[in-house]
């Protein structure tokens, strides 16, 4: 009798092991089968984001991304995932900008993503602070926020150097005060609604502060 339960308990035992060597080996294949059938990101092509770029975008942006009028931001060395992010938004319309709206609507998800990794790989040139009065109190608002009315660091995101967190945060270091400025002010009055982190931050800030940390920020590098 303790031979024969013996013998089952292993025959038992073998078949466990057999059923799930069997599920492994079925859950392998369907995993393969899902990888292979998941579509794979294509790389970016520079040569046609560089041909997009200088047939839409160089009249505003500059020939390289850095663009001299403080109506319009520097795009070089931003991060592509934040410009791609900005165009879908521009295309849905989640951020309003009629200008940019009409250009993003013509483009593919794959013209989008060519254009900001084209943009990434320009060097961007640095600015400069020119309000002495309010540097004190800029690189006190980037550094260390506003305590008393909750204002984080931008630092904290955007790094001490203004560089930003790739796919994350945005680069800022450079920037045209004045462009800063007016985003901080859509940010309050959500005339720009498509960062509710930012609408929250700046809605807690008055204009000498907006002003003073958006000066502060094109003299970082």
């Amino acid at each position: 009798m303790r031979v024969t339960a013996m013998f089952h308990a292993m025959k038992l035992f073998a078949s466990i092991v057999s059923a799930a060597a069997l599920s492994l080996s079925v859950l392998t294949a369907t995993s393969a089968i899902a990888n292979e059938a998941a579509p794979k990101a294509a790389k970016p092509d520079l040569a046609k984001g560089a041909a997009i770029y200088a047939q839409a975008c160089v009249a505003c942006h500059a020939a390289d991304g850095n663009s001299m009028s403080p109506a319009y931001p520097k795009l070089a060395q931003q991060h592509p995932e934040y410009l791609v992010k900005q165009l879908h938004e521009f295309k849905s319309g989640k951020r309003a900008n009629a200008i940019m709206s009409g250009f993003a609507s013509q483009m593919s998800d794959d013209d989008m993503r060519n254009v900001s990794y084209w943009l990434a790989s320009q060097a961007g040139k640095p600015g400069a602070a020119t309000e002495k009065d309010l540097v004190v109190l800029g690189e006190r608002i980037y550094r260390g926020g506003i305590a008393d009315r909750q204002v984080p660091a931008c630092a904290g995101c955007h790094s001490p150097n203004g560089a930003g967190i790739p796919a994350q945060y945005p680069r800022l270091s450079g920037q045209h005060a004045d462009y800063t400025a007016s985003q901080l002010s859509m940010f309050r009055d959500a005339s720009r609604g498509n960062n509710a982190v930012m609408t929250g931050v700046a809605s807690r800030m008055n204009d000498r502060e907006i002003k003073a940390v958006s000066d502060y920020i094109a003299g970082l590098r």
